[in-house]
């Protein structure tokens, strides 16, 4: 009998990972196409229109930074750092499609009574976007179409970018660069979708 309940449970296991592991969602095939994208995942069309209703940040930006922090992976963390071959830990705690760390999305869930939600959802992961984006209007006074500045203090946090510690980091400057690119690109895609 004990042998029964220990297969049944190992049994039990496997169907809970095999379910879990085919429930994930992948990244759109054209990620720099916003009607792609869209069209693709209508789920994500529907929660990014209710992120702009919600909060008024501009879909191409809040997707454009989603797109540079995690390309619009689910499970998205930063890399492993190796002392030879032994892991030691990762960079930061970034995790999912906002690579919101650890403090930051605690805030979040705090501030919106969103205790429930996961950085592996979409739907919350874009509104953590457009919660922080609010927060750096208000904090730093940088506007929601203002993609290159708004990733800046994503990336920087409010202090940091009041501090102008991205001035040192050519890299990120090109980085901000290219997400200002993308959301001016997905923005004019955004106006020809034939979506709905």
């Amino acid at each position: 009998m004990k042998k029964f309940l220990s297969y049944k449970s190992l049994a039990a296991l496997v169907f809970g990972v095999a379910m879990m592991s085919g429930c994930s969602t992948t990244p759109p095939s054209n990620t720099e196409d916003l009607c792609s994208i869209f069209q693709e995942k209508d789920s994500w069309y529907v929660a990014a229109h209710d992120v702009h209703r919600r909060y008024g940040v501009p879909i191409n930006v809040a997707m454009s930074i989603m797109a540079q922090e995690s390309g619009f992976r689910e499970d998205a963390q930063p890399p492993m750092r190796w002392f030879l071959f032994i892991p030691y830990g990762r960079g930061s705690s970034a995790y999912g499609y906002a690579q919101a760390q650890d403090p930051v999305w605690e805030d979040y869930k705090d501030d919106q009574g969103s205790f429930f939600s996961s950085r592996s959802n979409f739907a919350d992961s874009l509104d953590f976007i457009g919660w922080y984006m609010t927060k750096t209007k208000r904090l730093n006074h940088v506007q929601f179409n203002d993609a290159y500045n708004q990733y800046l203090n994503y990336h920087e946090g409010w202090t940091g970018y009041k501090k102008k510690t991205y001035r040192s980091k050519d890299w990120l400057q090109k980085v901000a660069k290219k997400v200002q690119i993308r959301a001016l690109k997905y923005k004019q895609q955004l106006q020809h979708c034939n979506l709905y």
